[in-house]
């Protein structure tokens, strides 16, 4: 098993930072009212669900990047 520079993170796992920012560029996915949520319409929700998903997604790749190669 090949060891890692103290410091270096494994870059791969950057790519998942885009799921979040395709998510919220494309907007035919989002642009509706229905279905609501307690009145609320489906693209106020679904703007604040990736709000926490965005930081989910950055703590996961954040610990996925940094992990490999410790002892």
């Amino acid at each position: 098993m090949q060891r890692r520079e103290p410091g270096r993170a494994d870059r791969r796992w950057y790519w998942l930072l885009l799921t979040p920012v395709v998510a919220m560029l494309w907007i035919p996915s989002y642009n509706r009212m229905e279905p609501s949520i307690a009145g609320v319409p489906f693209f106020y929700w679904y703007q604040f669900l990736w709000i926490a998903l965005t930081s989910l997604v950055t703590f996961g790749v954040y610990l996925l990047a940094h992990s490999g190669g410790r002892d």
